[in-house]
């Protein structure tokens, strides 16, 4: 989903820049923002196919204890594992994408050439966002191991 977005949000930049704008660079991010989606289309279906999966089979163990006519040992069901928790994002990679993004918006604006002023922005923005996230990561860390 991230990915999506941030492909999402490349494709608009990009597509604000005005006529002039490199149509390779249009078409690959546009490329990109599909392959992401599709992406995550087939993870969707793995995951619908594994639970019909497991529907599949506990109907099967239901039905085959409901004709025995003996006493049966009783079916234990195991429960689906929980869902791994969500990774948080760390204050770099936050910062980074938060930069990247003001440095386009900003680079496109200053300078004539928007998409290559909005190429350099992403860039300076991001080293200057990730390091300022990695100082706060270490700050954190410094915090945490105080207690």
């Amino acid at each position: 989903m991230k990915q999506l977005l941030t492909a999402l949000a490349a494709v608009s930049i990009l597509a604000s820049c005005g006529g002039n704008a490199d149509t390779a660079a249009i078409e690959s991010a546009r490329k990109a923002t599909i392959d992401s989606m599709n992406a995550i289309a087939a993870a969707k279906q793995h995951v619908i196919d594994s639970m019909n999966a497991v529907k599949a089979n506990r109907t099967k163990a239901a039905s085959f204890n409901s004709h025995e006519n003996t006493a049966a040992a009783p079916v234990t069901e195991t429960a689906a594992a929980p869902a791994p928790a969500k990774k948080k994002w760390s204050h770099t990679a936050k910062g980074a994408v938060v930069g990247a993004g003001a440095g386009a918006i900003t680079g496109a604006i200053v300078n004539k050439d928007r998409v290559k002023g909005a190429a350099i922005g992403t860039i300076i923005g991001a080293g200057v966002g990730a390091g300022t996230g990695a100082i706060v990561d270490k700050q954190v860390k410094k915090k945490q191991a105080q207690q």
